[in-house]
């Protein structure tokens, strides 16, 4: 009985985790470039008792991480200049960030500094093939092809880096939106990804899902607590029975 209440709580503290999860995705359902995600998880059997024809072993729910779906989301045009889309699974801009070198990310709301520097809106530099990108507003509109590449007034000034990983496991989120490579795996090009102008990439977030998954974990936390609640009366109920046979 000790064993039910054990394997319950352990279920209840993924459930919890979940729920958290669910509620991100929730309120991220309007941020562009997120990514839903959701709670990966595994058994672990703990060990047999002496004699194990009378008590097996039992199987503990853990949480193993947060994968995510990085799969496209909707297009959605805004007209503006500098806000650009990755039509293409797994393909990521890159930006600077900082000391740690390089970070990715699928928000491509970007607006330029006092230098003329195309960055994201939280001031990250956007990266091309050159380095960090620098536009010259005295030259006119912008223009970004397919490919990447940026020109004014006919002149390139610079290509978009798009670039992708063989196995997106390795990416850790970080904050604004941002993706840091945590192995030694190297970026490759990403040709077939193409870049929309004056358009931003949704959320590939589904609310309907994602409230369904809400109300079904609240209520597996429920039947969840209800076991807990009756294996702890049975064990209670069974010390009584037992003082009063001594």
């Amino acid at each position: 009985m000790e064993n039910a209440a054990y394997i319950g709580l352990s279920r209840q503290m993924t459930l919890r985790r979940e729920l958290d999860i669910v509620a991100n995705n929730i309120a991220n359902a309007d941020t562009t470039g997120f990514k839903v995600e959701q709670l990966m998880l595994g058994t672990e059997v703990g060990e047999r008792a002496r004699n194990d024809q009378v008590r097996p072993g039992v199987s503990f729910v853990l949480d193993k991480g947060v994968g995510r779906d990085f799969g496209q989301g909707a297009m959605q045009q805004t007209g503006r200049p500098l806000d650009f889309a990755i039509d293409g699974e797994g393909a990521f801009f890159t930006v600077g960030d900082g000391a740690n070198g390089e970070a990715y990310t699928r928000d491509g709301a970007f607006t330029l500094d006092p230098e003329g520097r195309l960055t994201t809106k939280a001031g990250a530099p956007v990266l091309g093939d050159g380095g960090e990108i620098v536009l010259n507003p005295a030259l006119g509109p912008v223009s970004v092809g397919a490919d990447g590449t940026i020109t004014q007034d006919g002149q390139t000034t610079g290509r978009l880096s798009v670039v992708r990983f063989e196995a997106l496991g390795v990416l850790e989120k970080g904050g604004d939106g941002l993706y840091r490579n945590t192995s030694n795996a190297q970026t490759i090009d990403a040709p077939d990804a193409r870049i929309q102008q004056g358009m931003l990439e949704a959320a590939n977030v589904n609310p309907l899902i994602e409230i369904t998954n809400l109300v079904e974990i609240s209520r597996a936390y429920e039947s969840v607590t209800r076991m807990i609640e009756n294996a702890t009366d049975l064990s209670r109920r069974a010390v009584e029975r037992l003082g009063r046979a001594a």
